[in-house]
């Protein structure tokens, strides 16, 4: 294995790491941030609502082709390299920001606007169900052995970061824009910063070092051969997706406060997209913690203790905020939920990739983490949206958030103690 784990590590390559997944995560969250407005763009009903509903579920088609992807894209990871997996994945995700930032409005073209939408969602999720596989293993691979959770912590803390520079790119639209100009407009101005800033991440990663070993077994190279070898680490596999579960569904009921803030709470929407940076802000540094604590203390500890608080909590953080819709609250709320789940979720997604063998690390992980964010990530925002209106009780997510956060707990318990572990086989 071509890797640099056993010294320094230089800044540049964690760099093209990160200024990738970021980006690549940028535009794909930044769809949930402002799907107020992208609804009323593309998917005009006879509601509000129904319209916000139609948008929320699009927003989950982005999550089909992310197992695909994870097969496909993490057997190419685990038989050409990391880094051409990556370098695969930046250009999909250029192709599917490119058409949402250009497509026309129903308006304009009727039709075939939501098509091209939907055919970028696609797009979009192949490439991600590929590119969290690769950039996990590759942080983990690259890593001294004492700190690979540090290492892989970077991985979160750049979807953290691209929340952040999402929020802040939306908060300052809103303040500067009006609402009409936002709905006409201004939406899309995210989507065409991620373009320009794309080459940059191109030519980072494209100095890269390599950190697998050439292939030898032309047969196990295949993705459907690769896809057996991961069965058979079924038991690792399930306990991966539902340790993801949990991360996943507090996530993105996390993303979904900014719309929530909006249509549920009422709140101006510069207020509203503020706390996306504060939820930003909380995930990139509480995930650099949770690595880093990980490799202290070991990660089951880790992992456990921040998703039993977030389970006792998530029910008052809600009612607190119903009961007082401030902004102060609700930035209150965002950054609790996005630090406990950022502690959490670090020791989990290093845990992973230690536990899987060399030959099936980065479609074993692609796989487990696609197929996880796919069942629940990609639902999320359609349950809470419909439990909001099928109850009428604003703290009905909180819910969500509780019985996933039990079933992970369960995970957690079941999963062995990974730091440490020889990645030699």
């Amino acid at each position: 294995m071509k890797s640099t784990g056993t010294g320094r590590v230089p800044v540049k390559v964690v760099a093209a790491t990160v200024a990738g997944n970021a980006l690549e995560f940028f535009d794909f969250v930044a769809y949930a941030f402002f799907a107020a407005y992208i609804s009323k763009a593309f998917f005009p009903a006879k509601t509000e609502l129904m319209s916000l509903l139609i948008t929320v579920g699009v927003f989950g088609v982005g999550f089909v082709f992310r197992p695909l992807g994870g097969v496909l894209i993490g057997a190419y990871a685990d038989r050409a390299g990391r880094k051409p997996a990556m370098l695969l994945t930046i250009a999909m995700i250029t192709v599917g920001t490119a058409g949402l930032a250009l497509t026309p409005s129903y308006e304009s073209i009727g039709m075939a606007a939501p098509v091209i939408v939907i055919l970028c969602r696609l797009i979009q999720g192949l490439a991600l169900g590929g590119e969290v596989g690769p950039a996990s293993v590759f942080l983990l691979e690259i890593a001294p052995v004492d700190r690979r959770g540090f290492y892989t912590s970077w991985q979160l803390a750049s979807q953290g970061l691209s929340a952040l520079l999402s929020g802040a790119t939306g908060a300052g639209l809103a303040l500067v824009l009006s609402e009409q100009q936002m709905v006409s407009w201004g939406w899309r101005v995210p989507f065409l910063l991620c373009l320009l800033l794309i080459p940059l991440a191109i030519f980072l990663r494209s100095a890269m070092p390599e950190t697998l070993e050439a292939e030898t077994d032309h047969d196990a190279a295949r993705p459907m051969a690769r896809l057996k070898q991961v069965l058979g680490e079924r038991r690792v596999v399930i306990l991966a997706i539902l340790l993801i579960l949990g991360g996943t569904i507090s996530t993105y009921v996390a993303n979904y406060l900014t719309t929530y803030a909006i249509t549920i709470l009422k709140l101006p929407s510069s207020v509203s997209l503020a706390a996306t940076m504060v939820g930003g802000a909380g995930t990139f540094v509480f995930s650099l913690l949770g690595g880093w604590l990980s490799d202290l203390y070991g990660r089951r500890i880790v992992m456990l203790i921040p998703r039993l608080i977030l389970t006792l909590t998530a029910w008052p953080m809600f009612i607190l905020l119903a009961a007082h819709p401030t902004p102060a609250v609700l930035f209150a709320v965002a950054l609790g939920m996005t630090a406990l789940t950022a502690l959490g979720s670090t020791a989990s997604l290093t845990t992973i990739p230690e536990l899987l063998p060399t030959p099936i690390r980065a479609t074993g992980f692609a796989v487990a983490y696609a197929v996880g964010v796919s069942l629940f990530g990609g639902t999320t925002q359609f349950v809470i949206t419909w439990l909001l209106d099928a109850t009428k009780n604003p703290v009905s997510p909180a819910w969500y958030v509780t019985l996933a956060s039990v079933i992970t707990l369960v995970a957690m318990w079941l999963t062995p103690e990974s730091r440490g572990r020889s990645l030699e086989r």
